[in-house]
């Protein structure tokens, strides 16, 4: 018994090198092929990609949605512009169907704020130069974060890049993304 547990662990241990090492050759945010669709590397959140490479439009959710191969989400590619309290803005995300596909939620704060670059100046939204979203995003939007009191919400405000908290009575904007799933953090 013994004998079979290490000839296991060593097997394991092989084959996770093995996958590890085709894992690694394979460029992140290349397309591998893989019954003839395309499949992109898990992404890591230490890589900053140029914005010419960052967004992907996806052309099968109907270029209603972008990926950030930054993060690995999924942003709808307009943001809603119609304005509501903190609960309707999560509802109107869990209801939305983009590009035909359901599944979409409001976005936790820290994925929101992943969206801004530092380096672009308060004249506008701090999103990346040469981003693919429509409907000019700008102003507020709420994240799915909770603030340690029931009564209030993170939201950021996307022309200055800073986020704050207010009551989820207040009324901004949704942007709705798919993926993660660290709604409430």
């Amino acid at each position: 018994m013994q004998q079979y547990r290490q000839r296991s662990v060593r097997t394991g241990l092989i084959a996770g090198g093995i996958l590890a090492a085709i894992v690694g050759t394979a460029a992140f945010g290349q397309a591998q092929m893989t019954s003839g669709r395309p499949s992109y590397a898990w992404p890591s959140w230490d890589q900053t990609l140029p914005s010419e490479t960052r967004f992907v439009e996806l052309a099968n959710f109907n270029s209603e949605a972008v990926l950030d191969q930054n993060t690995g989400l999924v942003w709808e590619r307009s943001p809603a512009s119609l304005l509501a309290d903190w609960k309707g803005a999560r509802s109107s995300c869990l209801n939305k169907a983009i590009g035909g596909q359901r599944g979409w939620r409001l976005p936790s704060i820290v994925e929101l704020t992943s969206l801004i670059d530092p380096s672009v100046h308060a004249s506008g939204p701090m999103l990346p130069t040469g981003h693919p979203f429509l409907n000019n995003p700008s102003g507020f939007y709420w994240s799915a974060s909770a603030d340690g009191e029931a009564q209030k919400a993170w939201h950021l405000h996307l022309n200055s890049g800073l986020v704050h908290t207010t009551s989820k009575t207040s009324v901004f904007k949704a942007w709705c993304v798919r993926g993660g799933g660290h709604a409430d953090q």
